[in-house]
């Protein structure tokens, strides 16, 4: 029973009140659970299926192949540890989240790192820009009033060539473009506080997500307002949650960096149409991912022809409408679904008009035939009614998702090994060490993008110091290097452009007076690129890497 010295509160008075916030909820979804017991067996394998496609590539890998995510972890280090002098980063950067606003996921892995190695800490902000896909599909499946079910959808973009190359920000802001324009939808569906503030945090989300996507968002905003407006006659609920957003743009038109201004001259390449396989699923040098791509293509369009076949026989009245499709609610579907083709039609059309690079942005056009394919699937047709067709519609999706990401799941297993030299020899490098670094040999991995590009810049995000190349020498990052000339700034000296990409370029007399520790990737050895520098001696040699350091530092 308990200790009899102890007071025993009166059940009516202090404990169903603290109870009540978590019980209402959790008795409701019990109840819920209880009254559609396939629908809870089919979110719980939507979910599994989720946590399995994102969190476990992710898990078996200490070090992921996605060529920009050491920068990535670099960036949120920098945030975490900006004002610890231990580490060195207030002397380099300026932060600048107004004027670069991509911050989400720093901000979040940042906050992760307080009690989190870096290393884990940016895996899961990594995996929360990912499950954005499948969440923000779900939300605008909500909103076109079919089943949220048909979220599993935006894990088939999930692995994608952008998520390689590391583009999270960019593929986080597309889950969140379709929340907005789900949570617009729900919004002028039926108006409520909660909705309003939701639309509101989802447009202030993504506009510190990925800036480029937000002009876009605040655009599907109003133009899906207008869309439905024959069914909800109703403009007024988006003026709020708007609001925010509207001024955030202003903020940010007025003290963007100067590398954010960019044009280009539109001209249509109707040609690129036949680039979108290669454009989509050719990460790795492994065919099974072609395989894989190919039975995931099979499977969604199995399920496609399940769920039209689960519409003809709605329409055809064989199965029974949804109990609450009036007039009202069937013209705002008919209406609402235009949205999601309509924005797919936009991406679509920069895919084929927007060059390869606007100043010093690059890959720019291939990122929108993934914008356009995401937001193309908000035309699939809602789940059946029938158990006997969802049930397999729903495990069809899954099963194409896990088997795009089982093939990322085994070439980032097999990229673990590639990197055990690597761990071995930065555990020579001491704290917030000056490290320049050479990456001339690429091979090694399944990637047919080079993984090793930025690979050291994970020393900088386990132990801060300074990089011989970082993005922030672009100023289009959030964080930024501080001028030279500013009292107390101790910046790397400039490179010249794409030097991490060429270096052959380098010359330790002109290039190496700054740094006291040198790594280097070259199968072939690198003794000869410090002869002219007597102070700079030989540490280690592991694998395919070689360390070097200036005699007399630490």
């Amino acid at each position: 029973m308990g200790t009899p010295s102890l007071p025993v509160e009166p059940p009516a008075a202090a404990g169903p009140a603290r109870r009540a916030p978590l019980a209402g909820p959790l008795r409701r979804a019990a109840g819920a659970a209880r009254r559609a017991p396939l629908g809870a067996a089919l979110a719980l394998v939507v979910v599994a299926t989720s946590v399995y496609v994102i969190a476990v590539p992710l898990a078996v890998v200490r070090y992921p192949p996605m060529t920009d995510l050491p920068f990535h972890a670099a960036q949120t280090a920098a945030l975490r540890h900006y004002l610890d002098p231990a580490w060195h980063f207030r002397e380099q950067f300026t932060i600048q989240p107004l004027a670069v606003p991509y911050m989400s996921m720093y901000a979040l892995g940042a906050l992760l790192m307080l009690f989190l190695p870096p290393l884990a800490a940016v895996k899961i902000a990594a995996a929360a820009m990912l499950a954005l896909l499948p969440a923000g599909l779900a939300v605008l499946f909500l909103g076109l009033k079919r089943s949220p079910l048909l979220g599993v959808l935006g894990l088939i973009p999930v692995w994608c060539n952008l998520t390689h190359w590391g583009f999270l920000n960019h593929m986080g802001a597309l889950g969140l473009f379709a929340m907005v324009v789900g949570l617009t939808l729900l919004l002028l569906d039926r108006p409520s506080r909660a909705r309003q503030l939701a639309l509101a945090l989802a447009l202030v989300a993504l506009f510190f997500t990925h800036v480029f996507r937000f002009p876009f968002a605040l655009a599907a905003v109003v133009g899906a307002a207008i869309v439905v407006f024959p069914a909800t006659r109703r403009l007024r609920p988006i003026a709020l949650p708007l609001a925010p957003s509207l001024v955030l743009l202003a903020v940010w038109l007025a003290v963007r960096t100067g590398t954010l201004h960019g044009a280009f001259a539109p001209a249509l390449h109707w040609e690129r149409l036949g680039e979108v396989p290669s454009l989509l699923f050719t990460s790795f040098t492994d065919p099974a991912e072609a395989a894989a791509a190919r039975r995931a293509a099979r499977l969604v369009l199995a399920a496609l022809l399940v769920c039209a076949a689960g519409a003809a026989a709605q329409l055809a009245g064989i199965t029974p409408s949804p109990p609450d499709a009036g007039a009202r609610e069937r013209t705002f579907a008919r209406l609402a679904a235009l949205v999601p083709v309509a924005c797919a039609a936009v991406f679509l059309g920069l895919f084929l008009s927007m060059p390869l690079q606007i100043g010093l942005w690059w890959y720019v056009y291939p990122r929108e035939i993934v914008a356009a394919l995401f937001l193309a699937f908000g035309a699939f047709p809602d789940l059946p009614r029938s158990p006997w067709l969802r049930v397999p519609a729903v495990l069809a999706l899954s099963a194409a998702a896990v088997s795009l990401g089982a093939v990322v799941r085994d070439n980032y297993r097999r990229f673990d090994h590639s990197t055990q030299d690597f761990e071995a020899i930065i555990a020579r490098i001491p704290p917030a060490p000056r490290l320049l670094y050479l990456v001339f040999d690429h091979g090694g991995s399944t990637r047919s993008t080079t993984p090793f590009i930025h690979l050291p810049a994970w020393v900088q995000a386990t132990r801060g110091g300074w990089l011989s190349f970082h993005f922030a020498v672009w100023d289009a990052s959030p964080i930024a290097y501080r001028p030279r000339s500013e009292p107390g700034a101790v910046v790397p000296p400039p490179t010249p452009l794409r030097w991490e990409w060429t270096p052959e370029k380098f010359d330790v007399r002109r290039h190496g007076a700054f740094f006291d520790w040198f790594l280097v990737r070259r199968r072939a050895g690198a003794d000869h690129l410090f002869v002219r520098d007597k102070s700079i001696v030989p540490v280690d040699h592991v694998g395919d890497w070689w360390l070097y350091r200036r005699s007399g530092g630490p």
